[in-house]
């Protein structure tokens, strides 16, 4: 499995393998790849057998290419149906297929479906916001073929795949009024669901950043999106650039991280259902912190900040946050 991170650059991504990396992160490989972008690189989504990687780029196009162990790559195909600046890219679980979704500048939403190999066309496409949309995200496939998306426009969209090839939509409406920036869901299992105090029914839960500097906590009651923390939570003084929240394995802990434009990563923190969610900033970096990432288990995350630095950082035992690695570019 490789570690997933937005390393980019204006026409080239950096990709970490993270093979047995609990182990050995010092030391992590790092592949350097051309895309052969004609402008700046926004977004690097990677499939889930980490063959092939998704690149998306203000030259409006997606690039699939394809990633070997030996360090060499394969340009497999250039998607073009975007009118604007494409800011993220993102894989379906495969149990739904070959799919690719992707937003843009342009105000669209494109799924992208594999016919024959590295033959790709365009299987829907959406403009129900009215302005940019900024970031995707898949749910987890326990919960069905189900997008988020995040626009200026303020509002968060979910798109959700019927039987009958059809798509359902429901929105949040004005989630962050002066625009939503990232979208992330929360695991399906319930926390704690291993140790034997959570639920087994699926959770259905999505955390939001915006402009307004804060971090929203979404759930569905009955079909209905709710806010699922009072107040919001807001440790930022500039935009949240990006959310992400980690994978919990079934233990009692729920865990985020945010980033923002003013520099600073907070990692958040819920023991259990209800709580109210606690903030640690984990470090100022000076500079617009752009993506964190999370590792598969949830106890290791990156950190690309605009210093072009991609930092790895580990939970330590007493509960404190150690950088214990940086990513040479």
């Amino acid at each position: 499995m490789t570690f997933d991170i937005n390393i980019t650059g204006r026409d080239s991504i950096v990709i970490i393998n993270s093979r047995n990396w609990e182990y050995a992160v010092i030391k992590m490989p790092a592949q350097k790849i051309e895309t052969g972008h004609s402008d700046v690189v926004h977004d690097v989504s990677m499939d889930y057998y980490g063959k092939r990687v998704a690149t998306a780029s203000s030259d409006a196009t997606i690039k699939i290419i394809g990633i070997n162990n030996n360090s060499t790559s394969q340009h497999l195909a250039i998607l073009s149906g975007h009118q604007g600046p494409v800011w993220q890219v993102s894989w379906a679980h495969p149990k739904f297929g070959s799919i690719l979704a992707s937003c843009s500048y342009d105000g669209k939403i494109i799924i992208w479906k594999e016919g024959n190999q590295n033959e790709w066309s365009q299987s829907h496409v959406f403009t129900d916001h009215k302005s940019s949309v900024n970031s995707i995200a898949w749910a987890p496939h326990e919960l069905g073929l189900c997008l988020a998306c995040g626009s200026s426009d303020g509002n968060i969209s979910f798109y959700t795949a019927q039987s009958d090839g059809s798509w359902e939509t429901t929105r949040i409406e004005q989630a962050h009024p002066v625009g939503v920036t990232a979208v992330t869901w929360a695991p399906s299992m319930a926390p704690g669901a291993l140790v034997g105090s959570g639920l087994l029914d699926p959770v259905q839960k999505l955390a939001s950043g915006g402009c307004d500097n804060t971090v929203k906590v979404w759930k569905l009651y009955n079909g209905n999106w709710k806010m699922d923390c009072f107040p919001a939570l807001q440790m930022h003084s500039d935009w949240v650039r990006d959310v992400a929240w980690a994978p919990n394995l079934g233990l009692p802990k729920s865990t985020m991280a945010s980033a923002s434009q003013d520099g600073k990563v907070v990692i958040w923190t819920v023991a259990k259902e209800g709580d109210q969610w606690e903030g640690k900033v984990l470090k100022d970096f000076k500079a617009p912190v752009w993506r964190v990432s999370w590792s598969l288990t949830g106890n290791m995350l990156a950190v690309a900040a605009g210093d072009n630095n991609v930092t790895l950082w580990k939970e330590a035992v007493d509960g404190d946050w150690q950088e214990v690695s940086t990513v040479d570019q």
